[in-house]
Parts: structure tokens; C-alpha cells; sequence
């Protein structure tokens, strides 16, 4: 039995045939033909027996292997790789099938090459998750054959590997390496002009053309006979929480990911930088319950606990209660905070609604209202109409996208911090947002 299911007919062996066939058919038009047709016939049973033989008589067949990453990074490129090597004396063809996950709906994969013996290749691909959760890679399938090419045996591997796909790890590591470095503006970043300084002193330093004469030290230049200068930094420490609105609103997709997607790896990548400049950062997902909580805290590992937690978060197809949200800030976050909160709206109407609970929050804390502007609509908006439904589908986009930039004019009009942004920079604008609130010394 184990025999026959690695057993399998090559594609050239039928070629085989048809000109076996062929023979035949036209021995019956020119005898000298027909003996010859049989000569040929036992030639292909020969060479078939032979290579079930050189497949399954010599050599120790084929070895092959997966490299998968111990975590797939949401919404990025990531590379897979495949490790083969033969055993066979001979120029061995090979053809590949991995079973990707079913999140993938990906059935096509055949990759081609041959070996010779004593050596080894590898094979990289690349996936594009789309979804958090538990991906499973099924079996990793190679058949050989020889230079003959009228058989094929199959070779089985790694049945079942299991990899889960967390928030993007990939960008969150692209924005530490620029935090560190201290090279933000490098992406896109916006620089800040700091008005004023916060209050956290730093260090008294020598005076150089373009610091702020506001701080000399008259006492340290007296001392120093030259002119020295207070150096101040900016307050660290300061509670910082991401929102999350888990609600139905979020579910809308972009680009294959749901805005929830965009705005958990946004969230990743923002409390990593947050937790390098050493302020505090903390999560809350809501919807129709509180359904996450993590306390804003100031340490390294602290990073670990928010991934774990932003993993576990799902779009819930209910309306989100904001009266509920409003209440448990009000319980739980006693300090003055930077309230990040990812929500979207559609009307305006939805936008009143919630207002007063906005508002609520907005007295005691900076709040950040971060909404998507609907990227289908304007690239509708940018596309010449040439017809009559065509203008009245502009004309209708138009609408719901004026709609956004006044749901932005009635927060600020109420001093509410927003953020109106396109879903894939949604990560780098929040970062901007949050250089400038600190700049400007309002948390």
C-alpha cells in the first residue's frame, strides 16, 4: 500500500504512448511498421520497469524541509523557505506542492527544478496574511523522477505545521529601529517646532547659535564667563492609552485588511515608540462590553503583554457603547492620560450621538479621535466622469467626503484632538500626532 501511494504516472509517459499509438495506426497502411511498433513497445515496458527500479531500488529518495517564522507578521510580505536535497546517483527532476493555508485560497503552487546528487537548494516564496490567527501549513509534497521521466514517486513532509499571525511585527520593528536611531523624519515624519519647553529639567550646557535665549543661566554664565544655557526635555512617564473601537463600524475593508487590522498594527508599532521614549502605555478594546483592558505601564516587557492582548482582539458586529467606554476611563485611568482612540464614523449623525461622551473624556484627558477617510470614494472622486450615473456617483462621494472633513471641524471646534487619515498611514500620522502633542507640552 505505501507503495502505490507514492506510485504516480509522469505526464511524458502518455506522450510515450501517443507515439506508440501513432505506430500502430500507421502500420496499417505500412507493414514494415508494425514489427517495429512492437520492438518499441517492449522497450517502453522495459524502461518502465527500470525506472520503478532507479526510484525505488537506489538511493535514499529525497529530503526536504519548511522554514517557517515562530510568528507571521499581519499585513506584510513574509518570507517562507524550503530546504531539499537528493539522494539518488542521478540528475533527479523535482516537482514541489506546498499545501498552504486555507486563509491563503492559494492552490496553484507547483515549483520545478532538478538536483544532482550531493547537492542542496532552497526555495523561497512569500505570503501576505490578511487575517490574525492560527494558520496551518499542510503537507509540504515532492515528486521525483528521473531522466527517463515515465514514473514519479512522492515524497511527504511536515504534515500540519501551525504558525499563528500576530499584529505586524514587521512595521513595529521598522519604527523602533527609526526611534532609536532617532530618525523618524526619515519615513515621512513630520519635525515639530517645540513651543516653548515642557518642564522636565535636563542639564545646563554651553550656549550655541540658535539655542532659545529664554534660557540662559545667568547665574551658571557668571560662574563660567560665557553664556550658558538650561536644556530641558520633554516630560516622560505620562500615561498614554490606545482605544480600540471593536464595534461593526471597523469592519470595513482596504486593501484586503479590515480597518480594526489597521488599527491594531498602528497601535503595535505607536506603543513600541511610546515605551522607548519612556512614557507609559496601556490598551483598552470596547464595543458593546470593555472586552480588553491593560494598564498603562512604563517597562519593556510591558510590550509582550499589549501584542498578547492585541492577538486576541476581534471585530464584534454590534453598535460600540461609548457611555460604557467613557465609564471606565472615568474609574480606571485616575492620572491625566493621552487618550488614543481608533474609531471610525460614516455620518455625522453618528458623530452627534457620541459627542457628549467625546466630550466627557476630553475634560479631564487629550483626547485623540483617529477616523478613516474612505479611499474608495476618492479615488471615485479623482476619476472623470463620463456619463450621467457616473457624475452621480461623484457627486455622492463628494458628499460623504465633505461629510468627514466636517466631522473633523466639529470636534476640533470643541478643542478635540483628530486625526482624519487614509487607512495605510494611519501608523505614521498617529506617530506625528503624538511628536506634537508632547512637543507642544499639552499632556
Amino acid at each position: 500500500m505505501k507503495f502505490l501511494r507514492s506510485f504516480y504516472i509522469h505526464n511524458t509517459f502518455f506522450k510515450y504512448l501517443a507515439c506508440l499509438s501513432a505506430c500502430f495506426i500507421l502500420s496499417y497502411w505500412i507493414k514494415p511498421i508494425y514489427p517495429i511498433a512492437w520492438v518499441l513497445t517492449l522497450l517502453l515496458i522495459g524502461f518502465f520497469l527500470f525506472d520503478i527500479y532507479l526510484l525505488y531500488g537506489t538511493g535514499s529518495g529525497l529530503k526536504a524541509k519548511r522554514k517557517l517564522p515562530k510568528k507571521l507578521s499581519n499585513s506584510d510580505v513574509n518570507p517562507i523557505t524550503i530546504y531539499f536535497e537528493t539522494g539518488y546517483s542521478f540528475k533527479t527532476y523535482i516537482s514541489l506542492i506546498d499545501e498552504l493555508p486555507v486563509q491563503f485560497q492559494k492552490r496553484d503552487f507547483n515549483f520545478q527544478t532538478s538536483l544532482v546528487k550531493g547537492k542542496k537548494k532552497n526555495f523561497d516564496y512569500e505570503v501576505r496574511p490578511v487575517d490574525r490567527g492560527e494558520y496551518v501549513f499542510g503537507n509540504l509534497i515532492l515528486f521525483a523522477s528521473s531522466p527517463l521521466k515515465i514514473i514519479k514517486r512522492k515524497f511527504v513532509f511536515q504534515k500540519d505545521q501551525m504558525v499563528p499571525v500576530y499584529p505586524s511585527i514587521i512595521q513595529m520593528q521598522q519604527y523602533d529601529f527609526l526611534a532609536i536611531s532617532n530618525r523618524l523624519t526619515a519615513i515621512g515624519l513630520k519635525k515639530i517646532r517645540k513651543i516653548g519647553h515642557t518642564q522636565e529639567f535636563e542639564q545646563i550646557k554651553e550656549y550655541v547659535p540658535g539655542d532659545d535665549i529664554r534660557t540662559l543661566n545667568w547665574k551658571a554664565t557668571a560662574k563660567q564667563r560665557q553664556l550658558m544655557v538650561n536644556q530641558y526635555q520633554d516630560e516622560k512617564s505620562q500615561p498614554i492609552y490606545s482605544v480600540i473601537d471593536t464595534g461593526r463600524v471597523m469592519k470595513m475593508p482596504f486593501n484586503g485588511l479590515k480597518l480594526l487590522d489597521y488599527a491594531i498594527n498602528s497601535c503595535l508599532a505607536f506603543s513600541n515608540v511610546a515605551l522607548k521614549r519612556n512614557d507609559k502605555t496601556g490598551l483598552i478594546g470596547f464595543s458593546k462590553n470593555i472586552e480588553t483592558y491593560v494598564p498603562a505601564i512604563q517597562k519593556t516587557t510591558h510590550l509582550n503583554t499589549i501584542l498578547e492582548q492585541l492577538y486576541n482582539i476581534d471585530t464584534a458586529f454590534t453598535d460600540s457603547d461609548f457611555g460604557l467606554l467613557y465609564g471606565h476611563i472615568k474609574r480606571k485611568v485616575n492620572h491625566s492620560s493621552l487618550l488614543l482612540l481608533y474609531t471610525n464614523f460614516e455620518h455625522i449623525s453618528g458623530l452627534k450621538r457620541q459627542l457628549p461622551y467625546l466630550l466627557a473624556m476630553s475634560k479631564k484627558h487629550v483626547l485623540v479621535v483617529i477616523f478613516f477617510e474612505n479611499s474608495e470614494l476618492e479615488k471615485l472622486i479623482e476619476t472623470d466622469a463620463e456619463d450621467l450615473q457616473a457624475i452621480y456617483h461623484k457627486a455622492i462621494a463628494e458628499k460623504f467626503s465633505l461629510e468627514k472633513k466636517l466631522m473633523q471641524k466639529e470636534l476640533e471646534k470643541y478643542g478635540i484632538q483628530t486625526i482624519l487619515t487614509k487607512p495605510e498611514q494611519l501608523t505614521i500620522n498617529t506617530i506625528n500626532k503624538y511628536l506634537e502633542i508632547k512637543a507642544r507640552g499639552l499632556l
